[in-house]
């Protein structure tokens, strides 16, 4: 066989595989999520962590600029020679494939956190609003514990290196209950790329060849702590959206820092009424009244942030990234950010919400 089928050929199997594997969670927890990936993601955050800025954002940088290098250099052959140039594509996509899994994204086809933690799937609509109710309550009196004054907006006063530091110790608490949230070796930092993320509707991701935590800097500062903890998730080896929200919600209000509950508290309760909104229009308006001024002025500050920003691009990507959860064992898509409401609501049945 010539050399250049192999990787082309290559492909094709690793695209199998993938799929096979989505049939056996329970291998790919224990041999993969709990074994593999546990040594590969704490190697690359020892050789990347330490480095102040972003290696994953130079690395994807200098990639797009060798492919639009090699696109320019073989313009006068794309049809002379098509299809030397196809496999050729098809050989460098199956070496990124290869990496993109097997370095992170088999942790799609874990066990869901629903199994592991033993919590129910669904919810009544009563229990929606009850615990609507209590994170209203929460969110209240987190706000009213920094400012003092219940219409004035929170302005998390910490610089965000300081912030990026304060996320371990939420981490360390949720860890002593649950040892599967155990997070290891830091590597969270600002994306170089936070404008264009931004336009992108993005907070951040994980960079999953360098294991880095990617934050978008621009967002509200009110909200960052939040964001820091749920791309911590990802980098423990938790793939799905609403895993990692549900993972990143728990480090938050472990944490003893209050702008770190109150990030937590206003995220989970702006799910919570998107979805009682859904369910009961009056309801909605009821609990809305029930919301501190200043909670909402800091809600309004996050739609006023995003305004700026809303153009056709944000709507692509968000098109493209709903299509790549639905191929990665997210069959919610997008709208699967929001299903960790039914983690939350479950998991807080016998627990105060802290």
């Amino acid at each position: 066989m010539k050399r250049k089928y192999i990787l082309p050929l290559f492909l094709l199997v690793q695209i199998i595989l993938i799929k096979v594997l989505a049939f056996f969670p329970e291998f790919v927890e224990r041999f993969y999520s709990n074994g593999i990936y546990v040594v590969t993601s704490k190697a690359a955050r020892f050789i990347f962590g330490w480095i102040p800025f972003s290696v994953g954002d130079i690395l994807y940088a200098l990639v797009i600029l060798y492919l639009l290098m090699i696109i320019w250099r073989s313009r006068k052959t794309w049809r002379s020679q098509w299809k030397d140039n196809l496999l050729k594509m098809l050989s460098g996509f199956s070496v990124f494939y290869f990496l993109f899994y097997f370095l992170w994204a088999i942790n799609y086809y874990r066990l869901p956190l629903f199994e592991k933690m033993n919590i129910k799937r669904e919810y009544s609509d009563e229990e929606l609003f009850a615990f609507t109710r209590k994170l209203i309550n929460s969110t209240n009196d987190a706000q009213f514990a920094i400012t003092h004054n219940p219409n004035q907006k929170i302005v998390n006063p910490y610089s965000q290196a300081a912030i990026f530091k304060m996320t371990q110790s939420g981490y360390d608490k949720l860890e002593k209950e649950h040892p599967y949230f155990r997070y290891e070796i830091a590597s969270r930092k600002k994306s170089l790329f936070s404008l264009p993320l931004t336009y992108m509707g993005f907070g951040g991701y994980l960079n999953p060849f360098t294991n880095e935590s990617q934050v978008n800097y621009k967002l509200p500062m009110y909200g960052f702590p939040n964001v820091i903890c749920h791309e911590m998730a990802h980098q423990i080896g938790f793939a799905s959206e609403s895993e990692c929200n549900f993972i990143g919600f728990l480090a938050c209000v472990k944490n003893d820092n209050e702008y770190f509950k109150y990030a937590a508290y206003s995220s989970a309760l702006r799910y919570c009424m998107e979805n009682v909104y859904m369910k009961d229009e009056a309801k909605f308006k009821e609990f809305k009244a029930l919301i501190s001024p200043g909670v909402l002025k800091n809600y309004k500050e996050s739609e006023l942030f995003w305004q700026q920003y809303d153009t056709f691009i944000d709507k692509g990507f968000h098109a493209f990234y709903d299509q790549f959860l639905k191929a990665n064992q997210q069959k919610d898509g997008l709208e699967s950010y929001s299903k960790f409401v039914d983690l939350l609501i479950n998991y807080y049945q016998r627990r105060e919400i802290n």
